[in-house]
C-alpha cells in the first residue's frame, strides 16, 4: 500500500507538467518563442512542430523572430501561423518571419483569465480522478485484509495531504499566470 502512494505522486507531477506547458503557451501581451514553437506545420507530407523547422527568438517584448532553415517552407509556416488561434499576422522578409505581438485589450485579458480558470479546473479534476482511484485501491486493500482499518485511515490522511499539496501548486500557478495576464 505504501507503494500505491509513491506511485500516486508521479501521476500528479505529470498533471502539473502538462498544466505548466499549457500555461507557457498562453499569450500575455509579451513576445515569447513558446507561443509558436509547437505550432504544427504541414511539411514533407507530415506535420512537424515549428521548432524543428526554424530557430525562434524574441528580440524584444513585442516581436517574435523566426529564422526558417528551408526557404521552401516559408509559405507553409506562414499559413500555420495564420490559421492558428493566436491572432498574429506574419510578416515575411526573405527567409525570416516577424510576428508583432499586439497589446491585449481589457476584454481579451478577461477572456484569457476565463480560459485560464478552465485549464486550472481541468488539472484539479485530473488530480481528483487519480485520488479517487487510489482511495478505491485502499478500500479494496482493507476488504481483502491487506491492511487494517487504522492503516486505511492513515493512508486516506496521507492521500489527502498529497492531494492538497498539488492543488495548492495549481492554485499558485494560476494566480501567478492571472497576474501576468492582467498586467498591462
Amino acid at each position: 500500500m505504501h507503494q500505491l502512494l509513491e506511485n500516486y505522486k508521479p501521476e500528479l507531477e505529470k498533471v502539473l507538467k502538462h498544466l505548466r506547458e499549457e500555461l507557457t503557451s498562453f499569450r500575455t501581451g509579451r513576445a515569447s518563442p513558446v507561443l509558436v514553437e509547437n505550432l504544427l506545420v504541414e511539411t514533407y507530407g507530415t506535420r512537424m512542430p515549428l521548432k524543428q523547422l526554424a530557430s525562434i527568438s524574441a528580440p524584444d517584448s513585442k516581436t517574435i523572430f523566426i529564422q526558417v532553415w528551408d526557404k521552401s517552407l516559408i509559405l507553409e509556416i506562414e499559413k500555420a501561423i495564420a490559421v492558428s488561434n493566436l491572432g498574429l499576422t506574419p510578416s515575411v522578409e526573405g527567409t525570416s518571419i516577424y510576428l508583432r505581438i499586439p497589446a491585449l485589450t481589457e476584454e481579451k485579458r478577461k477572456e484569457l483569465v476565463k480560459i485560464l480558470h478552465q485549464k486550472l479546473e481541468q488539472a484539479r479534476i485530473a488530480i481528483r480522478g487519480y485520488r479517487d482511484k487510489v482511495r478505491e485501491k485502499i478500500i479494496k486493500g482493507e476488504r481483502e485484509g491487506e491492511i487494517t482499518e487504522d492503516e486505511k485511515y492513515q493512508f486516506f490522511k496521507k492521500l489527502d495531504e498529497i492531494t492538497t499539496e498539488f492543488n495548492e501548486q495549481i492554485k499558485e500557478m494560476g494566480e501567478k499566470k492571472e497576474e501576468e495576464i492582467m498586467t498591462v
